[in-house]
């Protein structure tokens, strides 16, 4: 989109800027990764719309970033919206903004994400879950740049690039009802798809070293270097999470220390009795096992979160957690998160 406002809203603090990791920790040394950043460096110097795809975790937030950081809407702010996580009737109003007396308890105006993101850039994190009576709205919007707030009148234009990101097919949410193929054909300019980190173990050992370093100046706590038969360990996994299961494992490491990072340590850390043994190259032991125990330390964990986030809400977590509520208790049991909560109370 080109599109000059006739009307700007004021910028807030919504979109401020996340700090980026360097491009070499970004971008990593696989193929698959040489070719995206390839592809991203060419179409952040023009303002076509983006749509990112990826599983969950892969990164896509981060390369939406990095677009805006290399394109000519760098100096404006980069407005993020999640649209998984904001129910349908809400959403409307946090995207195209409120006028006063729109309804009840609107005291004042309200700009929306859009009005915010004017002179820089909109991210539509999990586009294919925008609610089909929003979809139209958006598309008219994105058709000419113009939109008018809920309860207004006066219609505004706004200058902002777009950037889309989902881990579901399109296509196939289109053949289901789901989503609008006149939509789908305005977001879908360009194509990035960032591959599972499993599909680019190459770059592991340099990430987890670089989530390392973060996580000490996030938590103020200073931790070893990763051990190399721990780094030969995360190379093994299948890493169902991605590079977010990854930084939570390194943080585990750095605020608990390595004995305490993964569920049952003399797994993966293979010990020797003899010295010809300990100069042989160190194997995990039991692999499918120690994955299999990973990830229930990360599901367990991501539990937790959702939990504490929502106040020990079941009902808000299980929500969050896209899972139903009968799932969410069996898991909390099996889990022993029941002791958990009444150990922070």
């Amino acid at each position: 989109m080109s599109m000059m406002g006739k009307t700007r809203g004021k910028s807030t603090t919504v979109g401020s800027r996340a700090q980026l990791p360097p491009d070499e920790i970004l971008f990593g040394k696989s193929r698959r990764m040489a070719e995206v950043r390839h592809k991203a460096e060419k179409i952040s110097r023009s303002n076509i719309p983006v749509l990112l795809y990826g599983d969950g975790g892969t990164g896509k937030e981060s390369l939406a970033r990095w677009i805006h950081e290399h394109s000519a809407y760098r100096n404006g702010q980069f407005i993020k919206v999640n649209c998984a996580a904001i129910p349908g009737p809400l959403l409307e109003s946090e995207l195209f903004g409120y006028e006063r007396g729109a309804f009840t308890n609107a005291q004042t105006a309200k700009p929306g994400r859009i009005e915010q993101a004017d002179k820089g850039t909109l991210f539509l994190d999990e586009i294919s879950d925008l609610d089909v009576s929003l979809q139209s709205k958006l598309l008219h919007f994105l058709q000419d740049g113009c939109f008018s707030r809920i309860g207004g009148e006066t219609e505004k234009t706004i200058d902002t690039r777009l950037i889309c990101a989902t881990n579901k097919n399109l296509e196939e949410e289109i053949s289901a009802g789901r989503f609008r193929a006149d939509l789908f054909y305005r977001v879908n300019v360009v194509q990035l798809h960032l591959p599972p980190l499993r599909e680019r173990k190459e770059d592991i050992p340099e990430l987890a070293e670089y989530l390392r370093v973060q996580s000490e100046k996030q938590f103020g706590k200073e931790s070893a270097p990763l051990p190399t038969d721990f780094v030969r360990y995360l190379k093994n996994l299948d890493w169902p999470g991605n590079v977010r299961e990854l930084s939570n494992m390194v943080t585990r490491y750095v605020l608990v220390g390595t004995e305490e990072a993964v569920l049952a340590p003399a797994t993966w850390r293979t010990r020797s009795a003899t010295k010809q043994e300990a100069n042989q190259e160190i194997r995990p032991r039991g692999l499918k096992h120690i994955a299999k125990e990973a990830i229930r330390e990360m599901e367990r964990n991501a539990i937790l979160e959702a939990l504490e986030a929502n106040q020990w809400n079941q009902r808000k977590a299980a929500q969050s957690l896209r899972i139903s509520y009968r799932a969410l208790i069996y898991k909390i049991r099996d889990a022993g998160l029941s002791s958990a909560r009444s150990s922070r109370t």
